[in-house]
């Protein structure tokens, strides 16, 4: 996820993933790691397609840290204070940026 902890980022996010996911929008874990090491603005999508690139490797969800209150309307699987094992096959790294510059990169495992 993009992830800014804002009460307006994190609700819009939710809903566009609900919006393009479907009911299949709660079997997609969210993650985010701006809590981690903070908006790096130009470099935070490069960054987080890394750290998605190494989860892909790890097959490791890494942690939202520090997430402590849950907002009812953002109520998919967030992977919160620590990370977990996970079968990985594919992910989806958002990034927003103002004035309406958005990118979103999918990258999968690769398989022979």
């Amino acid at each position: 996820a993009h992830g800014t902890s804002t009460k307006l980022n994190d609700k819009s996010e939710t809903r566009a993933i609900k919006s393009v996911f479907g009911e299949q929008a709660y079997d997609v874990s969210v993650s985010s790691t701006k809590s981690s090491h903070g908006h790096l603005l130009g470099a935070a999508g490069a960054l987080e397609a890394l750290v998605s690139i190494k989860a892909l490797m790890a097959q490791y969800l890494p942690p939202t840290i520090n997430y402590e209150t849950p907002d009812p309307e953002c109520d998919l699987d967030y992977v919160t204070n620590s990370g977990r094992p996970a079968t990985i096959g594919v992910f989806l790294s958002n990034g927003f940026g103002l004035g309406g510059h958005n990118a979103t990169i999918i990258l999968g495992k690769y398989t022979e």
